[in-house]
């Protein structure tokens, strides 16, 4: 019998909804929990940071911290997606870029198939960029949501 594959979820929530959903999902009693999320198969939070700093290129915010971070010391698989990166995904789906370099979430995720080894194509992954930009577009701060990462298998 093999392992499972790895998977990162990414969703917006509060912090308490969030550490709720991470041990559901810790515990393998969760397949897509109520609220909007994007499951991503055959990525960890590499994948996740490596993606932002891709975004924030694109969208000529480069030099922010993209790194995921910790949430609760009762959780080791839930990360939050830094304030940076959160603006940088939102941004991208309107993105104009003045070099008339075409769709910025398309160019995003041919570089990001083209750097990582992952275990989908460029149109599957634009897919996801969208849906994650999309995704970040819907924190609401006013909520106290945030944008979280479940990295697992």
């Amino acid at each position: 019998m093999s392992a499972p594959s790895p998977f990162a979820e990414v969703f917006v929530s509060t912090h308490a909804d969030a550490l709720q959903r991470a041990l559901a999902l810790d515990s393998g009693s969760a397949s897509n929990l109520d609220g909007e999320g994007v499951r991503i198969p055959g990525v960890s939070d590499y994948e996740i940071e490596q993606l932002g700093t891709l975004v924030g290129s694109a969208v000529h915010a480069a030099g922010a911290d993209y790194e995921l971070t910790m949430v609760d010391v009762s959780s080791d698989t839930l990360l939050a997606v830094p304030p940076a990166m959160i603006r940088a995904l939102a941004e991208l789906l309107a993105y104009e870029s003045d070099e008339g370099e075409g769709d910025a979430v398309e160019r995003v995720a041919a570089a990001w198939v083209d750097q990582e080894d992952l275990p989908f194509d460029a149109q599957e992954a634009y897919g996801y960029v969208e849906q994650l930009a999309k995704l970040a577009a819907d924190v609401d701060d006013s909520d106290r949501q945030e944008l979280f990462v479940w990295a697992g298998s």
